[in-house]
């Protein structure tokens, strides 16, 4: 686990948490796809929002569990909240949006969020 800043592309929406980014994933969904996210989950305890929480705008698909949380400003999802498989509040965090993140050395695995 480490400690991580991230968020959007224009800075409207500003975070910290801790993750751990030996275990990344890559999705086939339909959202997930599209976007090219490379994600990481972390406890919603390990993540404070910073800055922003006013300028998200939310958007929820499927079975309309996950909380996908976009800047309203440049349009970018750098982070989702929903609740883990324990019942866990939990984040799942766009690699992407997080600061200084060599993003070639990571070793993601493919989930197949199609068939979920």
């Amino acid at each position: 686990m480490q400690m991580f800043s991230g968020g959007c592309q224009c800075g409207a929406v500003r975070y910290q948490t801790i993750a751990d980014l030996t275990n990344t994933l890559t999705c086939n969904c339909s959202r997930c796809s599209k976007l090219g996210v490379i994600l990481s989950f972390t406890p919603a305890s390990a993540f404070k929002l910073e800055k922003g929480e006013d300028n998200l705008t939310e958007y929820r698909f499927n079975k309309h569990v996950i909380s996908h949380l976009f800047c309203k400003t440049c349009g970018i999802q750098s982070f989702a909240r929903g609740v883990g498989p324990d019942g866990t509040p939990t984040i799942a965090l766009n690699v992407r949006c997080l600061d200084n993140v060599n993003i070639e050395a990571l070793q993601p695995r493919a989930f197949n969020g199609a068939a979920a």
